[in-house]
């Protein structure tokens, strides 16, 4: 299939390897669960009774007071004891390998192509950081949420960007799979086009 690059009219080839990818929605779900589970993390922190500051002598002995039987103060049942079954801070992981990951970029970007949401510059770079100089490259793309993707984040494009609430940029290194779904269109370069050939 040939496709027509945005900045200079130039028709360039797209592999039939992308083209031909069905969307493997199971699998792009998992990368999604994944990417979530892994952002989760648990900071809570309590302490049981072996980690609470106190004696461990008995309060009283076992027969003979009337009162109940106990065996230590820092018992959960006691004020300022422990606490049964105390929370402690976990980094939850669920590991996605490489290949499930790539997989995944290439039916998503399949998907993209087929639905008119993917476009692609020759080169998307800019000489000065200026908010209106990124505004006027992309007039034509009147979108909501726009996704730009770079081989390499150039500082010029980063710094005219952040006063953009519906852009976001990422390198080729660091795609974020939910921006990528998320995104009304998404923007790469003819250089990250060949990249996803090579690789996926």
């Amino acid at each position: 299939m040939n496709f027509i690059l945005k900045d200079t009219k130039n028709i360039v080839n797209i592999s039939k390897s992308i083209l031909e990818c069905k969307f493997n929605k199971l699998l792009v779900h998992q990368i999604v669960i994944s990417f979530f589970i892994n952002k989760h993390t648990r900071n809570k922190s309590q302490k049981n009774k072996s980690e609470v500051s106190g004696s461990n002598k008995k309060p009283w002995r076992q027969k003979g007071t009337g009162k109940a039987r106990a065996g230590s103060l820092k018992s959960p049942i006691w004020r300022s004891g422990g606490v049964t079954f105390a929370s402690k801070p976990k980094k939850y992981n669920l590991k996605i390998n490489k290949k499930m990951y790539r997989g995944a970029i290439k039916c998503i970007i399949s998907e993209l192509i087929k639905q008119n949401r993917l476009v692609i510059f020759n080169n998307f770079s800019i000489n000065l950081p200026k908010t209106n100089i990124l505004l006027k490259k992309i007039k034509d793309i009147k979108k909501k949420k726009i996704l730009i993707i770079t081989k390499k984040i150039d500082k010029n494009l980063f710094l005219s960007s952040r006063n953009i609430y519906n852009i976001k940029i990422n390198d080729i290194k660091n795609i974020n799979i939910l921006n990528l779904i998320n995104s009304n269109k998404v923007i790469i370069t003819l250089d990250v086009l060949r990249y996803f050939e090579n690789i996926l």
